[in-house]
């Protein structure tokens, strides 16, 4: 099939999903299936998987495709999801999130609140993946935001973004690492680079969601739900006491049982210390930059990497804290394990939404994927003769519109401009800046097709034409501020020949 074609058959598909949800008001999960099939079938992909011969890779069918787009991306980000939702549950309905938050509003004031958990963002973001490092801040981000009486959407939506701009730019994160790999770039070079980027970017991720939040932007009826009952939760699910729920002082208070049932609670703990509760937040943290240094100072093949990073796995991590977060705040304060798997298991019903939309989102940038559209895109742009840090970025960004995935835009235009970068004589200093050229264009862009758009407004409560309007807005304007800081380096460095 042409490049027009294909190019085409992009812009209507998602066009098309644009207006199922936003006009139709299909649920994001069904519109992206429906969206995946036809925009499969207007590309030629084959209805049954076509086996690999000694000419043709295997080509996947339309419904093996999305099977193996939602698998993969469900893959990881059920799990995350699923123990972030819990910790968040656990954290909330003791209290904690709201001793954290006022114990920051009485030392920081009321007027840098934002700007602050934005500054502690970034470093968080360093060693933790964006989906992780966010689902962990959420309780946080609604407990600062009750405390205040604003929307979540004034403190996550700032927080969000400098996270994205890290995690895409900012090694140990895996699409600046193996994009630096295919193009022979020095990651210690990116990593001093990428920080300094980074902390303005913060700044102007701080200041441009404060103008995008000079409009009030209504919450999805489910997320107003969730955050109005945000620490009102904790009378009712937090207050059981331990045994059969019953003793102990403190006045009664009604909550939920497993079945939905309602029953009455006699027992109310005090809240946790603002202390624990931001040591519960470090330990996944420390856990998963463990194995960050291990992989970074430890040879392939070494026990201790192994071990430091099994422990540093983001699932191990999260459990381990999981675990701990409901020893400390529930078990040892006094609830019982009957309570305690309750509260789990209300976190799930919200996480089912933000998992299988994800998952959604996955599918459709599978379809994508093997349809050849975003090969149709990325040599479209290559064919325009522009400067290679230009087409870097371009074509970055373009793969990310596309298909969604950061990663992914990241990996496949490292590999485009591989040859390129090879034979170009660059200086380490300049493969490192284009390498971060492709990390910021993979920046811009966010919208239905990532999973990450989707974690951000549905945590937040953004309907979708409002998370086109702040969400996609502040990734974009972040990443073509990164673009821009990068070619200023890139000037710098060409002319003292460095």
């Amino acid at each position: 099939m042409s490049t027009i074609a294909l190019l085409a058959i992009a812009a209507g598909g998602i066009g098309l999903l644009l207006l199922l949800i936003i006009r139709f008001k299909v649920h994001a999960f069904l519109a992206l299936l429906i969206v995946s099939v036809l925009v499969g079938l207007a590309a030629g992909l084959p209805l049954a998987t076509i086996p690999a011969t000694e000419d043709q890779p295997e080509q996947l069918g339309i419904i093996p495709a999305i099977v193996a787009g939602m698998g993969g991306t469900l893959g990881t980000v059920a799990i995350l999801v699923a123990l972030g939702a819990m910790l968040g549950k656990i954290i909330e309905l003791s209290g904690g999130a709201e001793s954290l938050a006022g114990r920051f509003t009485k030392i920081l004031g009321p007027k840098r609140i934002a700007g602050a958990l934005t500054a502690a963002a970034l470093v968080l973001a360093i060693p933790v993946f964006f989906d992780v490092g966010f689902i962990v801040l959420v309780p946080i981000i609604y407990g600062f935001a009750k405390l205040a009486g604003v929307n979540p959407v004034k403190f996550g939506l700032p927080i969000a973004g400098i996270m994205l701009a890290v995690h895409v730019s900012i090694p140990p994160h895996p699409g600046i690492v193996g994009g630096a790999a295919l193009l022979g770039a020095d990651l210690g070079w990116i990593t001093l680079i990428g920080l300094a980027v980074a902390v303005p970017l913060g700044v102007l991720s701080h200041f441009v969601s404060k103008w995008l939040n000079r409009r009030d932007f209504p919450m999805l009826a489910a997320t107003a739900e969730a955050f109005r009952s945000f620490g009102a939760e904790r009378d009712d699910l937090g207050g059981r006491g331990g045994g059969n729920g019953g003793g102990g002082a403190g006045g009664s208070s009604r909550g939920l049982t497993p079945t939905g049932a309602t029953s009455v609670l006699t027992k109310t703990e005090a809240p946790p210390s603002a202390g624990m509760i931001v040591g519960l937040i470090l330990t996944p943290l420390v856990m998963i930059g463990l194995g960050t240094v291990g992989a970074t100072l430890l040879p392939a093949g070494d026990p201790v990497r192994d071990v430091l990073g099994f422990i540093g796995s983001p699932i191990f991590a999260l459990l381990v804290t999981v675990l701990l977060a409901g020893y400390l705040l529930g078990t040892r304060r006094g609830w019982s394990a009957a309570h305690l798997a309750e509260v789990s298991e209300s976190a799930l019903g919200p996480a089912a939404v933000v998992i299988l939309v994800t998952g959604a989102g996955g599918a459709f940038a599978k379809i994508l994927t093997e349809s050849g559209i975003g090969t149709a895109l990325s040599e479209s742009l290559l064919a325009t003769g522009l400067p290679l840090l230009v087409l870097a970025f371009l074509v970055s960004l373009a793969l990310r519109a596309a298909q969604g995935s950061a990663t992914v835009a990241i990996l496949t235009t490292s590999g485009l401009l591989a040859a390129s970068v090879a034979e170009g004589g660059y200086t380490p200093l300049q493969i490192a800046l284009l390498a971060l050229a492709i990390a910021f264009g993979a920046l811009g862009l966010s919208h239905v097709n990532d999973s990450g758009f989707w974690v951000v407004t549905r945590y937040l409560g953004l309907s979708v034409r409002d998370g086109l309007r702040s969400w996609t807005i502040l990734t974009t304007v972040l990443g073509l501020a990164g673009f821009l800081l990068v070619s200023v380096a890139w000037g710098i460095v060409s002319a003292i020949g460095a």
